[in-house]
């Protein structure tokens, strides 16, 4: 060995016993002089005959990375997305369901035609068939809206820019800055989130990103935080800003999720997952024009076709359990009312009901069948119908329904189980039943606990 190699060799062994502030302030002016270097050459060897979009990037950036200015940006641009989504959503929804419902009652016409027993009839069109519309109709119209948005953002360069944001917040919680971007990707799907984990190369930092991804809510639980957001949050103010408010109401829902995030991985990084954090340098792209074909065909066919047949295959087999649930009695009581009254004490303490649970019970598979199951509980009907907003609210109104229960629900959606898909996948990125059941045991724990404390809090001011 060199003497020049010896030394480097002392000085990186003086640096890894040095105090971690020490380290991280050599690892900072490490990349500082690199930089330094590199700009210095670009700008002997490059010649630049307009500096008019270099300008541009950089000021741009003062505004995006802004201290002050960074993080309201990034949430008016949520807001404006979600605004988006759900105003986009409302009306091909119902188009969606009333024509899947409608091919419904053909197919059922044709069914007794040919003589189809009841039970056979019930189960594949009341069952199978209509969870499977009711997934169809709810998840398609927010996916085609919401990835397109997502990944225009992404294609033009300014997701870099939230994880820039965010990755003081990460750094404190103990977790990786790039957590940041498997949150984003969480968003659309958890499963999906969880796959991106990959571009995180600690692995304890990475286990870290996978149980607490759980906690942004995807698109399955949009519809429903949704729906409560606009039918019990925004109902309460003029027509004419309730679509600004239930966007709002959405929004703060979503920073409840953040931060429990980054709490629940303080925790576990100072705890059992103690350890300390790797450096994140994050090189900025420069900003680049969207190219929409490709923007279409990564969100349409590579994210939304892709999760929507997921879910699709999980929601077959929920909806015939359903069907059953309902229409199999015991001494005259179905089997559906026997498990909400075991529930039901349960459901209470924590400002929900008995129904409530058994839905996201069903709903493990597919979280986007939780309102129709819903239906189908109180209604005490056979089969899966489909209502109008303002029957839905007279719905619940009719079994106790208050802005608390709203409140509570919206709570639970945002923070309870992962769904199998992202259950089964966090079991093959960790290859650990001990991970993949603390990723489902804790989020359900937090969620009973944050819905106790909202009830009982609530039940004194409200």
């Amino acid at each position: 060995m060199s003497t020049k190699e010896l030394q480097i060799k002392n000085i990186l062994e003086i640096i890894d016993q040095a105090d971690e502030s020490v380290r991280e302030s050599v690892s900072d002016d490490l990349v500082e002089s690199i930089y330094t270097d590199a700009d210095k050459i670009s700008k002997r060897a490059i010649i630049r005959t307009d500096s008019k979009f270099q300008n541009f990037d950089v000021t741009l950036d003062r505004i995006l990375t802004s201290k002050y200015l960074g993080f309201p940006v990034m949430l008016l641009l949520l807001a404006g997305v979600f605004f988006l989504t759900i105003t986009g959503a409302n009306y091909p929804s119902k188009m969606i369901a009333d024509g899947l419902f409608w091919f419904a009652g053909e197919l059922k016409i044709l069914f007794h035609t040919l003589h189809s027993p009841w039970w056979f009839t019930g189960f594949l069109i009341d069952g199978v068939y209509s969870g499977l519309a009711w997934v169809i109709a709810v998840m398609l119209p927010p996916m085609a809206i919401f990835f397109p948005i997502f990944t225009f953002l992404e294609d033009a360069g300014y997701l870099p820019r939230v994880a820039f944001n965010l990755d003081r917040l990460f750094k404190w919680s103990g977790a990786h800055g790039k957590q940041a971007l498997t949150m984003g990707m969480g968003f659309g799907c958890n499963a999906a989130g969880v796959v991106s984990t990959r571009i995180i190369d600690s692995p304890r930092e990475r286990l870290i990103a996978i149980i607490t991804n759980n906690f942004v809510p995807c698109n399955g639980r949009w519809p429903t935080i949704i729906m409560l957001a606009s039918v019990f949050v925004a109902a309460s103010f003029p027509e004419k800003i309730s679509a600004v408010v239930a966007a709002s109401t959405v929004v703060g829902v979503t920073l409840f999720g953040v931060l429990v995030t980054l709490i629940v991985s303080k925790f576990l990084s100072t705890t059992v997952l103690k350890g300390e954090a790797s450096t994140f340098k994050l090189e900025l792209p420069p900003y680049r024009k969207p190219q929409i074909l490709r923007i279409l065909y990564r969100s349409l066919i590579d994210r939304t076709i892709f999760v929507l047949g997921r879910a699709i295959v999980m929601a077959a087999p929920a909806g015939g359990l359903i069907w059953l649930l309902g229409n199999i009695h015991i001494d005259g009581v179905s089997l559906m009312a026997y498990a909400v009254n075991v529930l039901q004490p349960v459901g209470k303490a924590i400002g929900l009901d008995g129904v409530i649970l058994l839905a996201y019970i069903i709903a493990i598979p597919a979280n986007e069948i939780i309102i129709p199951t819903i239906i189908m509980a109180y209604s005490a009907s056979t089969r899966m119908m489909e209502l109008e907003m303002d029957q839905l609210k007279e719905l619940f109104l009719q079994n106790e329904w208050t802005i608390l229960t709203a409140i509570s629900l919206m709570f639970f959606s945002l923070l309870h189980y992962p769904c199998s898909t992202t259950t089964w996948t966090i079991w093959k990125e960790t290859k650990s039943i001990k991970w993949t059941l603390i990723s489902n045991i804790l989020p359900l724990a937090i969620a009973f606990l944050v819905c106790f404390v909202i009830y009982r809090v609530g039940l004194i001011f409200l």
